[in-house]
């Protein structure tokens, strides 16, 4: 992580951004041993930040620092930095920090199991301030020597290592499609430019991306070069050519310290269909339609779709038959047109040819989310602006779905502040009716499955409301029996609408918890629970994978954002597209029905 990770979507400094950053100073202070109190300063700062309902920049504004002093949790220090943050967008204190600290050391931080406390450890005890030394010293039984770490630990270390090295050098789709977007929209303004278009793993919407592809129609390549190779961003060129360059981004940006691969070809009309093809792939996919090519006499490739003699070669000269579009290449080929999503080579080709490929679902097919948090736990908005943003959305409906008492950590709502907000969203959707809006606002609850499988609210509160959406969020370290019986457990209470992020990972960050997925699967279709495609970039959870098998299973799905503010409902497009390269169609999701159809399935109708 650097300061610029404040900015990941502008200029502006908002809560959420801070608070990352102090937590990220607490985190490298504790592993530096500093004064504890000094530590939970800005580890209270940083809490207390994330829960406010108004934003910082709007409190200093119209108080200055006096006005930041007077809120929980924030003191004169910290109140300096919050103005230094506002007023320049960055922090000298905190560049200064992560300059005296082993870059090594944050990447540990985010391994998985690891925290402050273990890699402070490490870090004072054996001087471990990179992975790699990490993993010598894990290998080696050289962590057994500290109290804490014994073997169970260091194979857990190993296995976390394992995974964030099959992540480096990638980033969410989330900061590549940010990346890819600034760039698209820059070209376009390049004369001579006619389209421009992401291809490769982007387009599939894969969950990371390791490089980007651009390709790009123009009657001046040589203008598009000189354009794109000269982008503010660009740190480094690696070729440039009349029709292709390959550029390295500057580093900075979602945690990664390397800098995205970029490449951009500029191309005729008369390849763009075929190139588009070629590029967006998957390998696997490509070689599949090669393979059908030439079992037809043909021959395809980025330049077109070829007739070819008895040894392979190109017929003559005009025998190409496809390429300006998508379409004409795969029906040169004798398939209908495939979804960028399904390019995987995992039987889109066989569906073709059966004609059972599926309808898949499209973001505007879905009538409202099932999945989001307001200023009553830790989301930053209240009840009221959420509804008013799912309602400029175009929504039927959308799902309040505060945390549960036992999530202290997000301000979870006991019995009593439960009911308090059951009472407030009646009076709320009263006023709706009143006014003649047929949005409705639905009384949830996000509530914790506990370690025996119980759930976090009473069953009689939990009747009140109209949709019961249930996690897991703690003892992620469950052994998988244990954890498959725990979730089983909830599903089977009958109280159980939705179980939301089903195996607990953040991308790149922690790993999916142990759990029999398929058992869970059939539990659920048994007892008419549906599975989440939860759309944070950083969860996507279920994943394309377990969406396949769900669909298979004839499991009901719901595509939610889980929002904690309004301006996060925009994520719902990666939910969408992971639910799509999962092969799922609008019938198998629940948030395509119609309100009073949903309520039904939900036992409200």
């Amino acid at each position: 992580m650097d300061n610029r990770t404040l900015t990941e979507s502008g200029p502006q400094v908002n809560n959420r951004a801070i608070a990352r950053l102090f937590a990220t100073v607490a985190d490298i202070l504790e592993v530096k041993g500093e004064n504890r109190f000094r530590v939970l300063s800005y580890r209270n700062g940083a809490e207390a930040i994330d829960s406010m309902g108004s934003e910082l920049t709007g409190i200093y504004h119209d108080g200055g620092v006096p006005a930041l002093i007077e809120l929980p949790g924030i003191g004169k220090g910290i109140a300096a930095k919050i103005e230094e943050l506002i007023t320049t967008g960055r922090s000298l204190f905190v560049e200064e920090l992560l300059e005296s600290t082993p870059p090594g050391i944050l990447d540990i931080l985010h391994l998985a199991g690891m925290g402050p406390k273990k890699t402070g450890s490490l870090y004072r005890e054996l001087g471990i301030d990179s992975i790699e030394a990490l993993e010598a010293a894990a290998a080696t039984g050289k962590l057994q020597t500290l109290p804490g770490f014994g073997e169970k630990t260091e194979q857990k270390i190993l296995k976390a290592i394992e995974s964030f090295k099959s992540f480096s050098g990638r980033n969410r789709i989330s900061i590549a499609r940010a990346v890819a977007a600034g760039l698209i929209e820059y070209l376009k303004e390049v004369s001579g430019v006619t389209s421009v278009e992401a291809a490769g793993s982007l387009r599939r919407w894969r969950e990371n991306i390791g490089d980007v592809d651009l390709l790009a129609i123009s009657t001046e390549p040589l203008a598009v070069m000189e354009a794109f190779t000269g982008h503010p961003s660009v740190a480094t060129v690696v070729m440039k050519g009349s029709t292709r360059s390959t550029v390295v981004l500057e580093s900075g940006g979602g945690g990664r310290s390397s800098g995205l691969q970029v490449d951009l070809r500029v191309l005729s009309p008369d390849d763009y269909g075929s190139a588009l093809v070629h590029f967006t792939g998957s390998k696997a996919h490509n070689v599949a339609l090669r393979e059908r090519a030439k079992a037809k006499g043909l021959k395809v490739s980025e330049y077109g779709v070829f007739r070819v003699t008895a040894a392979g070669e190109v017929a003559a000269e005009g025998e190409r038959i496809a390429g300006a579009t998508e379409e004409s290449v795969y029906s040169a080929l004798g398939l209908p047109f495939i979804a960028p999503e399904l390019r995987e080579d995992r039987g889109e080709i066989e569906a073709a040819l059966e004609g059972t490929l599926p309808t898949l679902v499209e973001q505007s097919d879905l009538r409202g989310d099932l999945h989001c948090h307001t200023v009553w736990s830790d989301g930053a908005c209240p009840i009221e602006e959420m509804a008013e943003a799912a309602m400029a959305l175009g929504y039927d409906y959308l799902a309040v779905t505060d945390h549960s008492r036992s999530l202290t950590v997000a301000h979870g709502l006991d019995s009593a502040r439960l009911a308090e907000q059951i009472d407030k969203i009646d009076v709320y959707n009263e006023k709706l009716r009143e006014s003649g809006k047929s949005f409705r606002l639905l009384k949830g609850s996000e509530v914790d499955i506990l370690s025996d499988g119980t759930l976090d609210h009473p069953d009689v509160l939990l009747a009140r409301l109209d949709i019961v959406v249930a996690a897991v969020h703690s003892g992620f370290g469950m052994e998988r029996a244990k954890m498959t019986a725990r979730v089983i457990a909830a599903i089977e209470s009958g109280r159980v609408n939705i179980i939301a992020h089903p195996t607990g990972r953040l991308i790149g960050m922690r790993e999916p918890f142990e759990i029999d997925m398929e058992a869970v699967l059939r539990a659920a279709k048994e007892h008419h629970v549906a599975m989440e495609v939860n759309s944070y970039p950083e969860r996507l959870d279920l994943n394309d994978v377990h969406l396949r098998l769900a669909k298979e299973l004839g499991v009901k799905v719901a595509i939610s954002t889980d929002a904690h503010a309004a301006d996060q409902f925009v994520n719902m497009e990666y939910g969408v597209h992971t639910a799509r390269r999962g092969w799922i169609e609008p019938e198998d999701v629940i948030n395509c029905l119609p309100l009073e159809e949903l309520l039904r399935f939900l036992g409200k109708g």
